[in-house]
């Protein structure tokens, strides 16, 4: 099977449901079956606008209420765990991430650890959630000489994250965001001696890549669910020695990619023209079709970076951009903030990649991706400032009155 690198594209936004027309009506069950085709939904704090599992959601699913994330994870639909990131996870796959829980107790507590708290601050927080049950960090008082940062958690708060790490303890639920954690055997009672073992998960987290991206070159594979190149690799001989994973060309590389077999007949309908990428949307810095910088890159030509971290003067774009995708390709980025308190969405700079042209087309479909966003967020007053590309910026503001 040949491709060119749009319709390389086409099957990554198709495989992350980037392609088929917003739902007129969503319920729960759209928000789990959505993560369970994604395989992970990576979770952030930022909430310039909304926080990223939020975005991700709404990329795909359009006006879905928020809350319903948190329910099904109180539900027992999701877990948390460590994956590409921090991540929501269907609990289906709780399997795959126990192995690495107990593997993390047999290697003793990891440094961070180490250095911010104590085994006896460990026993009586173990000890007060097994008699008091699900616990928040708040429920545990400050010491008095406290002192409030990023990192800087007290260390009930660290033996918590600890007893996490361990999978001695899970998040049973979530109340305004904060973690609700309670013992494993309460949230998701497992049976440790049927826990897969290392190869069978490398082989199934690569064979979930291939669905989760479309088709892929090798170098890509790793990065989903941040497993080593070695690992990676060991997962793709495998399941193209099973005929699992099945190699194709692209267009400009003369490198093999691969896909998914169940994928083929999908691949051949993009090619045929009968699926096309016309979404236009806003992506979140943390959403998988641009979370790793060199796929993104490769396929969409973008050079992307978050500018949370970098100190004002030196940034380029704004604090926190999000990708503008339009008809499969991502065409520019622009600095959003929601002003809750006053109802207003303020668009502080849009931003176009080379080449892109800000046609009728692109004004009318952004105009429209933009409403539907501030109305999502609950701030239905849109002001685009006039920085970045101009003519865009003002062509927005007519249209969005």
């Amino acid at each position: 099977m040949h491709l060119t690198l749009d319709h390389a594209r086409t099957a990554l936004l198709h495989a992350q449901g980037m392609t088929d027309s917003l739902p007129k009506k969503t319920t729960p069950a759209d928000v789990r079956s959505m993560i369970r085709r994604l395989h992970v939904l990576q979770i952030d704090t930022i909430s310039v606008v909304n926080r990223s599992p939020y975005l991700v959601l709404f990329s795909r699913l359009g006006a879905y209420t928020p809350s319903w994330l948190t329910d099904v994870l109180a539900e027992g639909h999701l877990f948390e765990y460590w994956s590409h990131a921090a991540c929501f996870l269907p609990i289906e796959e709780f399997a795959y991430y126990r192995r690495f829980m107990l593997n993390r107790r047999g290697e003793g507590s990891r440094e961070w650890f180490s250095r911010n708290m104590t085994p006896d601050t460990v026993d009586k927080v173990r000890a007060h959630v097994r008699d008091n049950g699900a616990v928040r960090s708040a429920d545990f008082e400050k010491a008095p000489d406290h002192q409030p940062g990023w990192w800087n958690w007290k260390v009930e708060k660290v033996a918590l994250e600890y007893l996490f790490d361990m999978g001695e303890l899970m998040v049973a639920r979530r109340e305004g965001f904060q973690r609700i954690y309670d013992l494993q055997e309460r949230v998701h009672p497992w049976d440790d001696e049927k826990t897969p073992d290392l190869p069978d998960i490398y082989q199934r987290w690569v064979s979930q890549t291939l669905l989760a991206l479309g088709v892929t070159p090798v170098a890509w594979i790793a990065d989903y669910f941040r497993l080593k190149k070695v690992d990676a690799q060991a997962g793709l001989k495998a399941l193209l020695q099973s005929g699992e994973a099945v190699p194709v060309t692209v267009e400009g590389d003369s490198a093999p990619w691969y896909a998914h077999r169940d994928t083929l007949p999908t691949l051949q309908r993009i090619i045929d023209g009968e699926i096309t990428a016309t979404r236009t949307a806003l992506l979140s810095p943390f959403d998988p079709v641009v979370w790793d910088r060199s796929r993104l890159m490769g396929m969409f030509g973008m050079d992307y970076k978050i500018e949370v971290y970098t100190p004002q003067p030196k940034r380029k774009y704004g604090y926190f951009t999000l990708p503008i995708l339009h008809n499969g390709k991502i065409v520019g980025r622009l600095d959003p903030k929601a002003h809750r308190a006053e109802k207003r969405l303020e668009i502080k700079a849009i931003h176009l990649e080379d080449g892109v042209k800000a046609d009728a087309t692109l004004v009318n479909d952004l105009a429209k991706t933009l409403r539907a966003f501030a109305d999502w967020h609950g701030t239905p007053t849109i002001q685009i400032q006039p920085a970045g590309e101009v003519k865009l910026a003002t062509a927005l503001g007519k249209k969005l009155g």
